[in-house]
């Protein structure tokens, strides 16, 4: 049958008649080459024989469990297959529908009670950049980290989620030096404003149960007066408070505000060191 190429609105005109599958490039440690799913690589050649309309209607399916849904593997093959035309509306099309479902996989920048979070705001801005990214080097040649996407698409999210939670976590809480107020003696307001925000345990990937057993085991490894500083923290009681008839962390250890402060920077410290050892690559 002959391959017609037609306008986004004419009903006749086919995505790639009925040209083969493309096969991916991208080779294992194996020295095998990375497949496709069965499933994915029919449904593309079904795909092909649909005219643009039809195949934008079923791309712009959102539910999983709807027959006519159209899985991410297949878009990213249909947007990639898109470097051989000579403009770039279809692509636009088919990348508008597959960025937006990338989008909404990504943790949103707000987090408990509205408050916007500056690591999750950064891994979603990463994430994004990184996919868009390499769409942009496959338009004009072939980028095989592409093809993991066409494998297993959310776990080659995932993957890029995971990097980019790492990279931002590392630079959000890295070291800096203490910042004395010439006055009090303490710690300024901006370094006390950090600490509080710290809580790895409200970190973007808080979700991963490895995380969280590595956090667990890390909290459980303090010394006991730290531990319960930082149960107490995570359970939200303020170390001190203006309210006199508040329970706060230092009436509760019956301790002074500034010991829990350095009792819980200490703990921080810990903490980060155990949840970034052998993160580095």
């Amino acid at each position: 049958m002959k391959k017609t190429v037609g306008t986004m609105h004419d009903a006749t005109a086919h995505y790639a008649g009925d040209a083969p599958v493309a096969p991916l490039h991208k080779h294992r440690p194996s020295g095998d080459l990375y497949q496709r799913d069965s499933r994915i690589e029919a449904l593309i050649a079904e795909l092909t024989v649909l005219s643009r309309d039809e195949f934008l209607a079923r791309a712009a399916v959102t539910k999983r469990a709807d027959p006519d849904y159209i899985p991410s593997e297949c878009l990213v093959y249909f947007v990639r297959a898109c470097r051989s035309d000579k403009g770039d509306a279809w692509f636009e099309h088919i990348y508008r529908i597959l960025s937006t479902r990338v989008l909404c996989s990504l943790p949103k920048a707000e987090g408990v009670g509205g408050t916007e979070s500056l690591t999750r705001g950064t891994v979603r801005d990463e994430v994004f950049g990184r996919f868009t990214a390499l769409l942009a080097e496959d338009r004009h040649t072939y980028a095989d980290k592409l093809d993991m996407f066409e494998v297993r698409f959310d776990f080659a999210l995932k993957r890029l989620r995971i990097d980019a939670q790492k990279k931002a976590w590392r630079n959000q809480n890295r070291s800096q030096p203490l910042e004395i107020d010439e006055d009090s003696g303490e710690p300024s307001v901006a370094i006390e404003a950090a600490a509080r925000n710290y809580a790895p345990w409200d970190a973007p990937e808080s979700d991963d149960p490895d995380y969280r057993s590595r956090l667990d085991a890390a909290i459980d490894a303090l010394p006991p007066e730290q531990t319960r500083i930082i149960h107490m923290l995570k359970d939200g009681f303020p170390i001190d408070s203006q309210e006199p008839d508040a329970m706060t962390i230092a009436k509760a250890l019956n301790r002074s505000e500034k010991t829990i402060r350095t009792y819980r920077d200490k703990a921080f410290a810990a903490l980060r060191a155990a949840l970034t050892d052998g993160e580095c690559r």
